[in-house]
């Protein structure tokens, strides 16, 4: 039971030896890397290479640890009570299992992702600590506890907003997603859009790295923007020459608003692009 590309999603070869690697440790794997570089994409395909469910537990700034393993309903007990509802002398009527229990006690091992760990408390990673590492918790509303009946494989995802504890990294196989090189980009275009014009792509991808390399970009386009470009220049049916020669210090390719996505990068190119053609007057 091995991870390699899917029919869907381009593996680096780093990229399979480290999700091979904590598979067989069974230590989740955290995922760091640029926003837009496939890290909550490669739960969902890890899942379906594998064979596993998956369960998605999506992080919040509000998201606390203990929502992962169960919440505790005291105000619908209480409004049960008022109503004289016979369901309030079984507190387990009011518990409600989180991500981490639901993972634990299925009887089929899962893929756990937890998306985006970074946006919560500083303090969410250490509350983890002894549920990933021992693979169990106790409820202690009803003193029931909950082990994991096999350990799920455990995705970690995180866009590296906070720095992470370094008691939790310890438990943790790292990697982080580089992002692709042009041979690897060509791959994940084809996979996507197999039928796509092959010079169409080898113009949009000059425009694109062209683009990732103006200094002072706010927010420099990832992969899955890219994407939605391709696929909008597919969509209008644009032709490559419409692309060729669009160096993005003279102007701007067409539906840039796939690439850049705030006010500042836009201002910013068309400003390059103005004084360029000043200066070559």
């Amino acid at each position: 039971m091995r991870f390699s590309s899917t029919a869907t999603y381009i593996a680096t070869e780093d990229l399979k030896v480290a999700v091979n690697a904590s598979v067989t440790l069974e230590r989740p794997l955290l995922v760091k890397g640029e926003p837009g570089t496939g890290k909550t994409v490669l739960a969902h395909e890890i899942a379906g290479a594998l064979g596993m469910p998956l369960l998605t537990w999506h992080i919040k700034s509000t998201t606390k640890a203990q929502h992962g393993l169960y919440e505790y309903d005291a105000v619908s007990r209480l409004r049960d009570s008022q109503l004289g509802d016979a369901r309030v002398k079984d507190i387990a009527n009011y518990i409600k299992p989180g991500r981490l229990w639901q993972a634990f006690d299925a009887d089929k091992r899962h893929v756990l992702l937890i998306d985006e760990i970074d946006k919560a408390d500083i303090e969410f990673p250490n509350d983890l600590l002894l549920e990933l590492d021992r693979m169990e918790f106790l409820v202690y509303e009803t003193g029931q506890l909950i082990k994991a009946k096999q350990r799920p494989v455990v995705i970690i995802t995180s866009n590296n907003e906070k720095e992470l504890p370094d008691a939790f990294l310890r438990r943790c196989f790292f990697h982080y997603i580089r992002f692709p090189d042009r041979e690897t980009m060509q791959r994940i275009i084809d996979v996507h859009f197999p039928a796509v014009k092959k010079n169409l792509v080898s113009e949009a991808l000059n425009v694109f790295f062209d683009m990732r390399e103006v200094p002072g970009l706010k927010k420099r386009p990832s992969t899955s923007e890219l994407l939605d470009w391709i696929k909008l220049l597919m969509a209008d049916d644009i032709p490559p020459e419409a692309l060729r020669a669009k160096d993005v210090k003279t102007v701007l390719p067409p539906l840039h608003g796939a690439l850049l996505k705030n006010e500042q990068d836009v201002h910013m190119l068309e400003r390059i692009a103005f004084l360029a053609k000043r200066e070559g007057r």
